[in-house]
């Protein structure tokens, strides 16, 4: 019997009620820990880089901080820091719940992967810009909202899609800790006697959807907002 008459005659009893909705459980906990990682992890990616802004923070220790800290969490693999978070919580007594460790240890990532885009981003923006608002007297943080983010947003915007995009992926991982996600309840549908080729398959399909759906909000995003012409101040 080849793997496709397998399918077919599984089919059916696969794609049962409660089987789909357990399926879509385990989707909606990929996208908490996803989403709402990436989107934690970027709003902290943001701080680290403005951090790292000799113009917005002189303190060259403070800067050395965040230099580390980009470092250190771009440097590990993820499942190593999935790990980390996950017994550093059972260490200090926290009784986090699984969902909470998934997501700080996709925030945790995301925050170095982020922040290396935007300081990428900031770069392009000429030094000239910077010298000329201060001749102007304008503030380092009005610069860097008004003048320096609209220009650096064709920069940051395409890399920073294509990190999201691969810690979508990446959470695959949290099915080490018990979590379950989309992976862990292929292996546990699996364990239930259906065909791997099915359950994996059903997966392959589920995180092609939600990967095709945040790219293409991502490219809309990104036309949108550098569709808007960036602000610049004359070089001093």
């Amino acid at each position: 019997m080849s793997a496709w008459d397998i399918i077919l005659m599984e089919a059916p009893r696969f794609f049962t009620w409660w089987n789909l909705r357990f399926l879509a459980e385990a989707l909606g906990n990929t996208l908490l820990a996803s989403v709402a990682g990436c989107a934690i992890g970027y709003a902290i990616g943001f701080v680290m880089a403005v951090l790292r802004l000799p113009q917005v923070v002189p303190v060259a220790p403070l800067r050395a901080l965040a230099i580390l800290w980009v470092e250190l969490f771009r440097r590990i693999p993820f499942l190593v820091l999935l790990l980390l978070v996950f017994f550093l919580s059972q260490f200090a007594k926290l009784e986090a719940p699984l969902w909470v460790i998934a997501v700080t240890a996709v925030a945790l990532r995301m925050s170095a992967l982020a922040a290396e885009n935007i300081r990428a981003g900031f770069e392009t923006v000429k030094r000239t810009q910077w010298e000329a608002a201060l001749t102007m007297n304008i503030g380092a943080l009005t610069t860097l909202w008004r003048v320096v983010l609209p220009q650096s947003w064709r920069v940051i915007l395409p890399p920073s899609i294509v990190h999201i995009l691969s810690m979508v992926k990446e959470t695959s991982l949290v099915s080490q800790i018990g979590f379950i996600e989309v992976t862990f309840a292929a292996k546990m549908l699996t364990q239930r006697g259906f065909s791997a080729l099915l359950t994996y398959g059903t997966a392959l399909v589920l995180y092609f959807c939600v990967s095709f759906v945040l790219a293409n909000l991502g490219r809309y995003a990104e036309r949108r907002l550098t569709a808007r012409k960036p602000s610049s101040l004359p070089a001093a």
